[in-house]
């Protein structure tokens, strides 16, 4: 009975992870194109959405703080990580203004299934620095996916937001794959500190990861925005605002409040299960902003992208299912060592 019961409550704490990052990823990419609909238009702005609000994540770690600090016999190479931390910082950054480049240029439902090539980069990196295997499913999947995206960049330009020019459309396209690409690195880089630097995976040291980059990552925005000169026009940015001063600040309060969500999700999934189970359970929210965009912002889910969408939704069950047969198959390797075990200790 008590395994039955911690098997219940690992599937509840999954369930909720898994909501918080479908919900959170979701709001916070509508509200983003939101925000360019609107009549904002600072890249770097929008690019500090994406990790300004991780205080946020000090909740939690003061929460948990006393039961899962690591052993002092097992000091941390603070050096090695303030370096591995700034460095995925900064390109966190590089991703999240690609991002917002990519929502600028592109409609929601373009831009989400352009970001469905995460799971097929997730996958070849896996491979190269998790040692993670190929199989016949994830080729699929990578095959399947690399179609979709090819299918979305060949489409027909008049579905580009705002008479996008199709120059700026194509560069969308590439910005929005290249930030796919470089979020799938990240996440396999911070699987690889977790296993080769840090060797734990204690809520404690997977907030610390999740913070200390996000906020090497809102400093080098911060600096882009005034290096740029984005800064003086932000006035006028949101007297332009079509909705208002108050739609404005709340728009971009609660995209970075969304991405944070977000983010707490991601972090408890990679704390149950793993950074990799993570990001396929972020790419299953591909369906979810499309359909709100074609309601929200009357969107066209044209027979391209309806095929782009099917494609990209088999490549997702053939990834997931991988996934499945390999916690199926590690469980069954447990359940085995463990009834050898008992034989031996009965011996």
């Amino acid at each position: 009975m008590p395994t039955v019961t911690r098997n219940l409550q690992w599937w509840i704490k999954v369930s909720i992870h898994t909501c918080l990052i479908l919900a959170g990823q979701s709001a916070a990419t509508l509200l983003g194109r939101f925000y360019y609909d609107q009549g904002g238009n600072s890249k770097w702005l929008q690019t500090l959405t994406f990790s300004a609000g991780f205080p946020i994540l000090y909740i939690p770690l003061l929460l948990t703080k006393n039961s899962t600090s690591l052993p002092a016999s097992c000091p941390l190479p603070l050096v090695k990580i303030a370096v591995i931390y700034i460095a995925i910082g900064l390109m966190t950054t590089a991703d999240s203004l690609m991002y917002s480049y990519g929502l600028l240029y592109l409609s929601v439902s373009t831009y989400s299934l352009v970001s469905a090539t995460q799971l097929a980069f997730n996958a070849v990196f896996s491979y190269f620095i998790n040692s993670e295997r190929f199989t016949h499913l994830t080729l699929n999947s990578i095959v399947v996916l690399t179609f979709s995206a090819a299918m979305i960049a060949f489409q027909p330009d008049s579905d580009n937001p705002s008479e996008t020019p199709g120059g700026k459309y194509m560069l969308g396209f590439i910005l929005t794959l290249a930030a796919s690409a470089t979020y799938s690195l990240i996440l396999s880089l911070m699987e690889l500190t977790f296993d080769k630097v840090i060797k734990s995976r204690e809520l404690s040291a997977v907030l610390n990861m999740q913070i200390y980059t996000a906020a090497a990552s809102t400093a080098a925005a911060t600096a882009g925005l005034f290096a740029s000169g984005e800064w003086r026009d932000l006035k006028g940015d949101m007297e332009g605002f079509k909705k208002g001063r108050l739609f404005y600040v709340m728009t971009l309060v609660w995209t970075a409040i969304c991405w944070q969500v977000n983010n707490v999700g991601l972090v408890g999934l990679i704390f149950e299960v793993s950074s990799l189970f993570s990001n396929v359970i972020s790419s299953l929210g591909i369906p979810i902003a499309p359909v709100f965009a074609v309601i929200l912002f009357h969107d066209k889910m044209n027979g391209i992208k309806v095929i782009s969408l099917l494609m990209a939704l088999w490549g997702f069950v053939s990834y997931f299912y991988q996934h499945y047969l390999d916690y199926k198959l590690e469980k069954t390797a447990k359940t085995e060592v463990i009834s050898e075990s008992t034989q031996v200790t009965r011996v």
